[in-house]
């Protein structure tokens, strides 16, 4: 049985007590429970709606491990798109409610990506260590968290080599945004050095992972971005100089006369446009599928815009051009082994500053955080043009 809240809070009383007040780690020392009960806080919701509706802060303890148990201190976790939509209710993986959190009612935790610090384990568990890193083998676990608990076959472990050097925020989003960029340039189509992919949402996590992970496999790629009233020029040159070969508006693709400028491109058309990602749907990815060559594919991850795709008749039965779909989540799911193997390329590749990671805004999540300001930190990837990706990071908690 968990120590009541009486008993937590008389023991953090008695660690300030022990401490002089001018002490330097006063503020940075983690607070246990009696028992060894770690005391941890969760983003969580009770029902399905905008995130700031429905969601609130949760505390509950968490009991010392034991047999093949790990407990987890959380480090970054990121705040996706596919998380939003999830909280609304309109993504196909349904977040998991239950009330083993401590609650009466049931309550689902949100988040699908993070990393996080191995702080205890059960007698039974080989192969991971105090200190080390994890991340989650699958969606739906709930990363917005201080800490948690859970197996250890449910995580990937990141050793002290593979994180070498690297911050906490850019292991904690390596499974979602450059594995679904790798497994799309990889998958679908057989390209040789030269070729070409175009790509909507340039800007993007998926985007800017698939600019930089092609120009290393010695693709070119032609890159659609929406247009915006200022600091367009500022951003192709970002994402030119993360390799893109041209970075163009979708109002500039879709213009009439564009056909030309994609024959410049590919020296009259030479060099083959095999592959198209799309993220946004809509009338754009018929723009797009009309650049492709014979045989291309095009593959769509997400639908920004809300908007169905329309495929042109002709591309299908005179082109052969191939609409695909695909989703990370299903695939790390048939595919664990190798997605570890794809962790631990991509955190090579940006250990040798080979890829970065994408422009972040972190939220601090320290334990006297408040809701408000996690909240709004959710809400807030929902509004306009972003200066980041959010993501928590957290300090003292």
């Amino acid at each position: 049985m968990a120590p009541s809240r009486a008993v937590y809070t008389t023991a953090r009383a008695a660690l300030r007590c022990s401490l002089p007040s001018s002490s330097p780690c006063l503020h940075h020392r983690r607070l246990i429970s009696a028992y060894g009960y770690e005391q941890a806080k969760v983003l969580a919701l009770s029902s399905l709606g905008e995130p700031k509706d429905v969601l609130h802060l949760h505390s509950h303890s968490i009991a010392p491990p034991h047999s093949d148990l790990l407990t987890l201190r959380f480090l970054a976790s990121p705040i996706n798109p596919a998380d939003i939509n999830q909280i609304q209710g309109v993504y196909p993986t349904r977040l998991a409610f239950g009330t083993s959190l401590g609650t009466t009612e049931p309550i689902a935790v949100g988040g699908n990506e993070g990393v996080a610090e191995v702080i205890a384990k059960g007698g039974g568990v080989q192969g991971l260590e105090k200190g080390d890193w994890v991340i989650m083998k699958n969606q739906g676990f709930g990363t917005w968290r201080t800490h948690a608990q859970t197996k250890a076959e449910e995580v990937v472990v990141v050793k002290g080599e593979d994180r070498e050097g690297l911050r906490p925020e850019q292991v904690g989003t390596v499974s979602v945004n450059p594995m679904t960029a790798w497994r799309m340039l990889r998958d679908f189509v057989s390209l040789k050095e030269g070729e070409w992919f175009v790509q909507n949402a340039a800007n993007s996590g998926v985007g800017r992972a698939a600019i930089q992970l092609g120009k290393l496999l010695g693709y070119k790629s032609l890159n659609i971005v929406r247009k915006r009233d200022g600091g367009m020029e500022e951003l192709k040159a970002d994402l030119t100089s993360l390799g893109a070969d041209a970075v163009v508006t979708d109002e500039e693709f879709e213009a009439k006369d564009f056909r030309d400028r994609v024959k410049e491109l590919t020296d009259g058309g030479r060099e083959p446009i095999r592959l198209g990602l799309n993220c946004v749907g809509g009338p754009l990815v018929g723009s797009m599928a009309k650049h492709l060559a014979a045989g291309a594919h095009m593959v769509t991850y997400g639908a920004m815009s809300k908007k169905p795709v329309k495929l042109p008749t002709g591309l299908l039965i005179f082109k052969d051009i191939h609409f695909d779909g695909f989703w990370v989540s299903k695939w790390s799911e048939a595919n664990p082994r190798e997605k570890e193997t794809c962790i631990k390329e991509v955190l090579k590749l940006t250990r040798e500053g080979k890829f970065k990671d994408v422009p972040m805004s972190p939220v601090t999540w320290n334990h006297d955080t408040k809701q408000d300001e996690l909240v709004s930190a959710v809400q807030g990837t929902l509004e306009g043009f972003r200066s980041g990706k959010g993501i928590f990071v957290f300090g003292n908690t």
